[in-house]
């Protein structure tokens, strides 16, 4: 399948800007790469997800798990994977929690829940080498795909994904797709890891923090470079889904007008 063939940008605020970035990487040494893999009970994704991710691929991987009872991080640690145990609870306080503990100048977020294809990870580097701040892997962007057989899970998707670009005159084709690339120095200027200590709300409740809708509207916001390449979404391998529709709604609702009101505050 050729992904290759369709990609879109979804922020190119300056033509010379993405130039300058893509001049300066040809002359220095490689950017580094981060490959962070959150776990909470997905034992059976793991052992066949996993072993997929090509050490070739990367500089250094981190597994933070969420403490799982299933058997998952001492699988992990008896296959050789670094395993961060995290401290506070919540997929936004994964993401916090292995960025601080990383040291790659990309910085990319995976999931191995079989939802996404570990094949396209060399594709999402090699993108983010030509100067991308944030490269995100959309599924909805053909010749992709998703098989997620929820119908309402698509819908919100595609419903908050075109809301977000109109408010931040963006274009992207998936706001909620976990799979990403960022670049080290636009995690820092987005403020991605320090969202929850903005205000008690966003303290108090991590889904008010997550690092896919953060990501995209404060990329926006900043006029950073952005991209979306075609990724395939196959079903899930085992364990049960962290997403519960109505809740992860309304907090999705809630961090977009958060994002309004706040405006460039909390950016560099």
């Amino acid at each position: 399948m050729l992904y290759e063939a369709q990609i879109i940008r979804t922020s190119l605020p300056c033509h010379c800007k993405l130039s300058n970035k893509m001049n300066s990487e040809n002359t220095d040494k490689k950017p580094t790469v981060t490959i962070f893999v959150a776990t909470l009970n997905e034992i059976d994704a793991v052992r066949v997800v996993l072993p997929k991710v090509k050490a070739e691929w990367y500089d250094e991987l981190l597994i933070v798990d969420g403490c799982s009872t299933d058997g998952t991080p001492e699988w992990l640690k008896e296959n050789g994977y670094t395993v961060l145990n995290q401290e506070e609870k919540g997929i936004a306080n994964a993401h916090a929690h292995a960025f601080n503990a990383s040291t790659g100048d990309l910085f990319i977020a995976f999931y191995p829940d079989g939802n996404c294809l570990p094949e396209r990870i060399p594709d999402l580097i090699k993108t983010m080498n030509e100067g991308y701040d944030l490269v995100c892997v959309s599924r909805f962007l053909p010749p992709a795909k998703t098989h997620n057989p929820s119908k309402v899970r698509r819908f919100g998707n595609y419903m908050f994904t075109k809301i977000i670009n109109i408010l931040f005159g963006a274009n992207y084709t998936d706001v909620l797709g976990g799979f990403r690339g960022y670049r080290r120095d636009a995690v820092e200027r987005m403020g991605l890891s320090n969202q929850s200590s903005e205000c008690f709300l966003r303290e108090k409740y991590d889904l008010l923090n997550t690092w896919e809708l953060g990501s995209v509207m404060r990329a926006a916001k900043l006029n950073l470079s952005t991209i979306d390449i075609p990724g395939e979404e196959p079903k899930r391998i085992g364990g049960e889904s962290k997403v519960s529709i109505i809740r992860n709604g309304i907090m999705i609702v809630m961090q977009i007008l958060y994002e309004l009101l706040t405006g460039n505050r909390y950016l560099k």
